[in-house]
């Protein structure tokens, strides 16, 4: 997924909670100090102060980071830095290349014992697996779909796009795999891998009379849809939540019958971990209901890959709302694109903008 969901979290977890959360699960001290380091996006879950010395307390495991602000930038980390980190976090696009290249390690998952409430579409992903044996502990997950104006009649496909209902009233999102992957579902193809990209290019042409707006940030997103410049868009699940939540903007979710364009972060142990058995320990940690509650309910956070945490978020939580769990046998994950498949794609979406602006 893109850096701004990071830059999002990171803004709301500027301020984090000095409040002491409680101990998620039973763990006991560590009888000799540890410290493990943690590679990861800036403010993105694993680096919240009073998570860690939640964690610290407990366990006597200290909890350090290192950052990167791309998904290339993360692996450049890893081939030239053995033995420097303990836990990364990977998309799940990225996981089976790490695999490939030796960078990280199959998962010991009776070290996890929170593994036990992960939903089984995620944590049993094919991306996520290498060589038969599954080399990431699924994290969290959101979806790429459809928001509309409350009240509005719920869009049942991404054909709504094209309604001339929507004339002159539809943002899109500037990306050209999301893109490409709403023309290929609509096209009845593989999104991750379609094999008739022009199929894929008339049908994004056909929305030429109802767009709006390219939106390329959350912010944008919210100034526009706050000044009724459109009443449908293609928006993220977890955006959805915080503009509703924190905007208090009229905005429903929808997730049409063709289904939604996943994404899924786990959490993994490199090669040469210097203490792998206390990364487990913080993944465990990091999957636990009680971690994610806090999380979420006073930071925000994305869906938990762990079922038992989002059952255990209030009923009327947006959060719990928006990602219900029937999506995980609808949507599809985005997967991992070959450098050539990527510049076709971007060239394809490079064309049709060019056919918006005709």
């Amino acid at each position: 997924m893109k850096i701004t969901r990071r830059q999002t979290l990171g803004l709301l977890g500027a301020g984090a909670f000095a409040a002491t959360a409680p101990l998620p699960f039973a763990m006991r001290p560590a009888r000799a100090a540890t410290k493990i380091t943690v590679l990861n996006w800036q403010g993105y879950g694993t680096d919240e102060k009073w998570a860690l010395e939640a964690f610290q307390k407990a366990t006597g495991i200290e909890v350090v980071h290192d950052y990167f602000s791309s998904e290339p930038e993360m692996l450049t980390k890893l081939r030239t830095n053995p033995g420097a980190y303990d836990v990364v976090l990977i998309n799940s696009a990225r996981t089976q290349q790490a695999a490939s290249e030796g960078l990280i390690e199959p998962i010991d998952f009776s070290k996890v014992a929170n593994s036990a409430g992960l939903s089984p579409e995620l944590r049993d992903h094919p991306n996520i697996k290498f060589e038969d044996k599954t080399y990431g502990v699924a994290w969290v997950w959101g979806i790429t779909s459809l928001a509309i104006t409350e009240g509005s009649a719920k869009p049942d496909s991404y054909a709504a796009l094209a309604d001339p209902a929507h004339k002159n009233k539809v943002a899109l999102f500037d990306d050209a795999v999301t893109s490409v992957a709403i023309g290929a579902l609509l096209t009845g193809q593989d999104m991750n891998n379609p094999s008739d990209l022009d199929a894929v290019k008339e049908k994004l042409k056909g929305f030429k009379d109802n767009v709006k707006l390219l939106w390329s940030s959350e912010d944008q997103w919210n100034k526009s849809f706050a000044a009724k410049e459109f009443d449908l868009s293609v928006y993220w699940s977890g955006a959805a939540v915080r503009s509703k939540r924190n905007s208090n903007l009229p905005v429903e979710f929808v997730v049409p019958k063709e289904g939604g364009i996943g994404w899924l972060d786990n959490l993994c142990i490199p090669v040469g971990a210097p203490n792998a058995d206390a990364g487990l320990a913080f993944i465990n940690y990091m999957i636990d209901p009680d971690f994610y509650v806090e999380w979420a309910t006073k930071i925000g956070a994305p869906a938990s890959a762990n079922a038992a945490a989002m059952e255990k978020l209030p009923a009327d939580d947006l959060n719990r709302k928006i990602h219900d769990p029937s999506y995980l046998k609808t949507m599809t994950i985005q997967s991992a694109l070959p450098d050539d498949r990527r510049e076709a794609f971007n060239n394809l979406w490079q064309e049709v903008k060019a056919f918006y602006a005709g």
